[in-house]
């Protein structure tokens, strides 16, 4: 049977109430149903960032956290390239590259572990906080720590270039003329954009969730996420 014409201002208006009275306010949320959801979200952002940047071509092939020469070396290309240092550049680039996909897998124990240790105060920053809230989290709570897992792993890798040793040595002297940096060293230097590679694809599957909650799968994350829009 049609819907006689007169009928359907009433019928949409019973639509649009239904659709309020269906939807999910924070204040909706019980303290359980937030810090699960919330978890949720974390681990699967997370994850998902370390399974897309720690296999082989996972920073190099990424536009996005590609770990490009330090500056100095970069500055310095074209005069490399004249005295036949190109390919030695190119080498550590690929190099460099290589070493952040071989540690980041070794952030994920970590940033569970961040993530089971969430206070009530860290889970009413991330609902209250901006857009890159859980970013910020995983980077208040990790970064130290991972920097120093990162470190060595690196340095296995990067030592295999002739020209990091001989850009370190460089560093090294600079140094002790007391103009140098924290990311003094090869290493130092990848370690930080590895991590700054990381988080940059921890905010990618935030700004992700945040889009499309229902989309993730997961009930409680839509619950949560949708609570939020």
């Amino acid at each position: 049977m049609s819907i006689l014409p007169s009928a359907k201002p009433l019928l949409f208006m019973l639509c649009l109430v239904a659709s309020a009275a269906m939807a999910v306010s924070l204040d909706d949320l019980s303290n359980q149903e937030a810090t699960s959801g919330l978890k949720a979200a974390l681990e699967k952002g997370a994850v998902s960032a370390v399974a897309k940047l720690g296999v082989r071509d996972g920073f190099l092939n990424n536009e996005k956290v590609r770990i490009s020469l330090p500056p100095i070396l970069e500055q310095a290309r074209p005069v490399l390239k004249m005295t036949g240092r190109g390919q030695q550049l190119d080498e550590l680039v690929v190099s460099m590259n290589r070493a952040a996909e071989a540690a980041v897998p070794m952030a994920k124990p970590l940033l569970l572990n961040a993530i089971k240790s969430m206070s009530v105060a860290d889970a009413k920053q991330i609902l209250t906080g901006g857009d890159t809230s859980v970013t910020d989290f995983f980077r208040a709570k990790t970064s130290a720590q991972l920097s120093t897992t990162f470190l060595p792993v690196v340095k296995k890798v990067t030592d295999r270039s002739s020209l990091s040793a001989q850009y370190n040595s460089a560093m090294g002297q600079i140094a002790r003329l007391g103009v140098g940096s924290k990311e003094s060293t090869v290493e130092e230097y990848v370690t930080q954009r590895a991590l700054d590679g990381l988080y940059t694809m921890i905010a990618e599957e935030e700004k992700a969730i945040r889009r499309d909650p229902l989309g993730t799968g997961s009930k409680i994350i839509g619950k949560v996420f949708g609570a939020l829009r």
